[in-house]
């Protein structure tokens, strides 16, 4: 175990070093520079030319890039070229409330694919599973923002149970003192339940809508690996001895099947990701999805780079973290 934790661990540095290379060189490969194409037309050519110069985008290439690993070992992403704030404040600021989305959507995910999968997998081919599996494929299918305006429509509008924008109302985040700019976890520090409550209440609509559709994924891969671990030889022999069929399927095929989903899901977290930022423009959720989008706008290219870096070392390190579970659930990963 300990060899393949420090193999495993040995493969993050090469991984990191690739995705912020392919990083840094993706957003120069428009001609000019960042400076110019966000504040062009803006500014004098005497404010550009210094802006380039604080910027470094002065320097030859090679230079740039050292200084990028340099800035990105020791967390500094720089400033942003359209406000001039630091793009760690902006992380930090906005980073709560996607936080806070993907760990709800991935309670929706597992909470609706779990059940919904392992009951297509137990009923094969019964009128349950094909209902199970189209559900699957349409929540899979279906865009984010379409799936996120059809619940605004129906639970906001007509209904009118839910909100359907933004993190909470206004005088919730004015209230709320920010500790760990976590809303939810500040409204619950500070003691403020109604606060709590409204927060939980933005919560749900945007939630759901990530959340189905990584539930789409999970159902598939959990029926399918609940089919395959209910042909094995040990399930056989469990219902040879007379075991009943609700335990054959729970304690024997179930958690047997999970294994492999374990490794796939946390291939998904890049697809929660990407899902994240539709989910916020739709719903107004103010994140770092939303910021991106804001910035690439703007053609604020420093700030897309040190969020998207941010994003792909948050894969990396989450795939890591899979890796470390599955070797733990799975002794055989580790051989």
């Amino acid at each position: 175990m300990r060899r393949y934790l420090l193999q495993r661990l040995a493969l993050v540095v090469p991984m990191v070093w690739v995705l912020v290379t392919l990083v840094f060189l993706l957003m120069r490969v428009a001609p000019g520079d960042p400076v110019s194409a966000a504040l062009g037309g803006r500014l004098s050519p005497a404010a550009l030319a210094a802006r380039r110069h604080a910027a470094g985008f002065d320097k030859p290439l090679v230079v740039q890039y050292g200084e990028y690993l340099r800035d990105v070992v020791t967390l500094n992403f720089g400033q942003t070229l359209t406000d001039n704030r630091p793009v760690r404040e902006v992380l930090i600021d906005n980073g709560g409330a996607t936080l806070t989305l993907t760990l709800a959507a991935l309670i929706v995910a597992f909470a609706v694919g779990l059940p919904l999968g392992r009951r297509a997998g137990r009923h094969r081919d019964t009128p349950p599973d094909v209902g199970i599996r189209l559900f699957g494929i349409i929540t899979y299918a279906a865009p984010v923002f379409f799936l996120g305006l059809i619940l605004q429509l129906v639970f906001g509008v007509f209904l009118d149970w839910l909100p359907t924008s933004d993190q909470a109302g206004p005088v919730v985040q004015a209230e709320v003192p920010t500790r760990t700019h976590i809303l939810l976890l500040d409204a619950l520090l500070a003691g403020q339940w109604n606060s709590f409550v409204d927060v939980l209440r933005h919560l749900i609509l945007p939630a759901v809508t990530l959340g189905l559709l990584l539930a789409g994924v999970l159902i598939r891969l959990v029926r399918v690996n609940l089919i395959q671990t209910l042909r094995s030889d040990y399930v056989e022999a469990a219902r040879a001895r007379g075991i009943r069929e609700s335990d054959v399927v729970g304690r024997h095929a179930f958690r047997n099947a999970l294994v492999p989903v374990v490794t796939v899901m946390g291939l998904q977290i890049a697809l929660l990701l990407g899902g994240a930022v539709l989910t916020e423009e739709t719903f107004n959720w103010p994140g770092i999805g939303s910021q991106l989008v804001n910035y690439l706008n703007e053609r604020d290219y420093t700030a897309v780079q040190g969020i998207i870096t941010v994003f792909a070392v948050a894969v990396v390190v989450v795939s890591l973290l899979i890796d470390v579970v599955s070797a733990v659930v799975d002794p055989r990963v580790r051989y």
